[in-house]
């Protein structure tokens, strides 16, 4: 654990030096804001097809929303994400495919050179019951449960909007879930009969966008956590790569994948994969 968390670091740094700027769409006073609605579908259809298939249908809709505050002395992040897909194979029921809200605001004041003082929030959750993946009759996640929630002080290094670092040695996380999930056992971290959890550890969390070449950009989002009350290293990670090909005003092709290590939730890395062309309007 301890050499993919050195990895996934040295890889911000590597990125780091080669950062460059990406202007804002929107400015008004010391505010700027960005935001991308994309659409990606695929959709397949058979009739009297002798090699087989199934007629199957596919989407997921997202929500990219950035908004910023900038002045002399103070800073202020905050980005939303949303994603949200579904699948339909002919003669069997609709399923969920991907599934996300995340929240992420950061406020710094500035100290010296590229470091400010800072304050992180990170809220993150579900829109929709996931069911368990082992038997499709049970439900192992809905709306707001589980929901995850950090916040702490500590120091940001940035260089620009799109090339961020910040550390938070005192970081207070809360893990929510319905009691029914912890009726019969621990679920997500969260003792038999509770619904909340408590932890206080290190967080550190880096962003980092650019433009590789003419309309392809990428976006590296990685969240490090350990828990100085148990098992401090066993640590979670979370990171996301989006990498967008332009190809026109309103097409482009989107590939995204997140991992996540979190040995509360499940003994092992998650994987989530997503690619597909897809309509994008920018606001």
């Amino acid at each position: 654990m301890k050499k993919i968390t050195f990895s996934l670091m040295m890889l911000f740094a590597t990125l780091g030096a080669n950062a460059q700027e990406v202007v804002s769409d929107s400015q008004v006073g010391p505010w700027t804001s960005k935001g991308t609605f994309s659409l990606l579908g695929n959709q397949s259809s058979f009739t009297n097809w002798q090699a087989g298939g199934d007629n199957n249908f596919a989407g997921t809709l997202g929500i990219n929303y950035d908004i910023n505050y900038k002045s002399e002395e103070w800073n202020w992040d905050n980005k939303i994400q949303v994603n949200y897909g579904i699948s339909k194979i002919k003669g069997s029921d609709s399923q969920k495919t991907d599934d996300r809200f995340e929240f992420n605001s950061l406020v710094g004041k500035k100290a010296a050179g590229y470091w400010f003082y800072s304050a992180f929030l990170n809220f993150k959750t579900q829109m929709d019951a996931g069911m368990d993946p082992k038997d499709k009759e049970v439900r192992n996640s809905h709306f707001f449960s589980p929901a995850y929630l950090q916040i702490g002080p500590g120091m940001l290094w940035k260089k620009s909007d799109n090339l961020k670092v910040n550390f938070a040695p005192a970081t207070s996380k809360f893990i929510f879930v319905h009691d029914h999930f912890t009726e019969f056992g621990p679920a997500f971290g969260v003792e038999q009969g509770d619904n909340m959890r408590y932890e206080l550890g290190a967080s550190i969390s880096g962003y980092y966008k650019a433009t590789l070449m003419e309309n392809v950009s990428i976006e590296n989002i990685l969240n490090l956590y350990s828990n100085y009350l148990e098992d401090p290293q066993n640590v979670d990670i979370d990171y996301q790569l989006n990498v967008v090909l332009k190809i026109n005003k309103y097409l482009s092709t989107n590939f995204s994948v997140q991992t996540i290590y979190d040995d509360n939730s499940y003994q092992g890395f998650q994987i989530r994969q997503a690619v597909g062309v897809g309509l994008n309007y920018t606001f």
